[in-house]
């Protein structure tokens, strides 16, 4: 993916790119560049691959996972995004008939938030799942290792979860930013 900036723009572009700029005339005037943006942008926002280029950071693959050598399909591929999402609405249901145990005879309000927040950091940490991830055959690893997140990366993720919009921009690996943050996956377990 290429893009045209004015010449101003020279030192921005080269520290984006990391690459030489050559420069392009247009009939309109000024001194516009022509530089090849995929290489910054390319593992969030993917153009057509360049020339010459292999199976770089910012290339895409055929599929999503397919860069971190994950499989296609079957387990430990890329969970979908709607499994992910049901998994989700079933750990907020859960939390709040946990906190409405403990607020009966009155609605749990906002404490099933905290009760979500301690069951999903708990868990991803420890074992790898949510109880709403584990009905739907879903598991959270480090992109790494293949192991559960740890305390701190569960942390991390659970705090941008909580806001929702980190979920929601996904990349081409459909990975979220909470996941990019934590360097985590939610892979197909069955």
């Amino acid at each position: 993916m290429c893009a045209v900036l004015p010449a101003r723009h020279w030192g921005v572009s080269r520290i984006l790119t990391g690459r030489p700029i050559p420069p392009v005339t247009l009939p309109f005037g000024g001194r516009p560049t022509l530089i090849c943006v995929s290489g910054w942008t390319g593992w969030w926002l993917p153009g057509p691959p360049e020339k010459g280029a292999g199976a770089q950071p910012g290339t895409v693959g055929q599929y999503p996972g397919e860069r971190h050598g994950l499989p296609a399909q079957g387990p430990g591929s890329v969970a979908g995004l709607g499994r992910r999402l049901s998994a989700f609405v079933l750990d907020l249901l859960l939390s709040t008939a946990l906190a409405a145990l403990f607020t009966l005879p009155r609605p749990p309000g906002n404490w099933s938030l905290p009760v979500w927040a301690v069951l999903t950091v708990l868990l991803t940490a420890v074992a790898g799942v949510t109880p709403g991830m584990a009905l739907l055959g879903l598991r959270v690893v480090r992109l790494e290792t293949g192991r559960p997140a740890g305390l701190l990366r569960a942390l991390l993720r659970t705090a941008l979860l909580f806001f929702v919009l980190p979920a929601v921009v996904v990349n081409t690996d459909r990975r979220g930013l909470h996941d990019l943050a934590a360097n985590t996956v939610v892979l197909r377990a069955r």
